[in-house]
């Protein structure tokens, strides 16, 4: 698939990237390698091939997936400019 001026020229409005007019001969020739690329990879057989987050094998660390109150609310009070009884207090904005 080849690009066009008018075409790259949609492209880079869309992109809302500033292309001079000398420049969008090149930016269609760079679109349009990207585009063949793209095809090339759409020729590639993958059946039987499981997606991958890496290429090297890994495992995510995992833990229990428990409810906690973090256990620091004092360190978390103590940056608040008004806390009262546990909370943040803070003033009355509907009367």
């Amino acid at each position: 698939m080849s690009i066009d001026i008018a075409t790259a020229r949609k492209v880079a409005k869309l992109a809302r990237i500033r292309v001079e007019e000398a420049q969008l001969p090149k930016l269609a020739e760079q679109l349009s390698g990207i585009l063949g690329f793209m095809e090339q990879l759409n020729e590639v057989d993958v059946s039987g091939v499981e997606p991958m987050v890496s290429v090297t094998p890994m495992r995510l660390k995992r833990r229990k997936d428990v409810v906690t109150d973090g256990n620091i609310q004092a360190q978390i009070l103590k940056n608040a400019p008004d806390a009262r009884e546990g909370f943040f207090a803070v003033p009355k904005v509907v009367e």
